[in-house]
């Protein structure tokens, strides 16, 4: 089922461009690291494809929550959630039903994974905060991982206008690992 046309999709496309996380470490061991995310380079004429077992769309809270088995795929994106809750702003007359809402931020839980290529993430609960473009991923341990690159936390934020991205530890260690084959190598 897809809930959104063009206008829309733009707007819902922002948090799974941010998501393109090829991370650059640095400093293993430490308590949070920061590091750069490289965006990745999708087309926003790409349609977006979202399934889901329910769709609920409550046009006086402005929301639409998709429940069970939440599959949301734009080229090689693809999301997946439990859960996920559109916010959107009513002004301008706009609704998700017609596919011209101004979408505010998305609330995704219920094992959150995200996938571009070779790029994953896995979290308890992600925010997409598109007004302030940031994107944050939560839970008891985060993981981003490219290959055998492994990054380690407990809650990943990332600033979209800038991909910059910081991953906390929560009162533990973020955990790194680094393949040494996937270093790039200058002849």
């Amino acid at each position: 089922m897809s809930a959104f046309s063009e206008p829309a999709q733009r707007h819902a496309i922002l948090p799974l461009l941010a998501a393109g996380f090829l991370l650059v470490a640095t400093g293993a061991g430490a308590q949070e690291t920061k590091s750069q995310l490289k965006g990745l380079q999708l087309s926003n004429d790409q349609p977006i494809q979202i399934q889901s077992d329910k769709l609920e769309i409550q046009q006086q809270s402005n929301t639409a929550q998709f429940t069970g088995n939440v599959k949301v795929v734009q080229g090689t994106t693809t999301l997946q959630a439990g859960n996920m809750v559109v916010h959107y702003s009513a002004e301008g007359g706009g609704s998700i039903s017609s596919g011209d809402a101004n979408i505010e931020k998305i609330d995704v839980s219920e094992k959150v994974f995200l996938q571009s290529g070779t790029q994953e993430a896995t979290a308890d609960t992600g925010t997409f905060n598109l007004v302030d473009e940031v994107f944050v991923l939560k839970g008891d341990k985060v993981v981003l991982s490219e290959g055998k690159n492994v990054f380690v936390g407990c809650q990943l934020t990332v600033l979209m206008r800038t991909g910059e991205a910081k991953l906390d530890a929560c009162g533990g260690r973020v955990m790194i690992q680094l393949d040494p084959k996937s270093r790039k190598t200058t002849n």
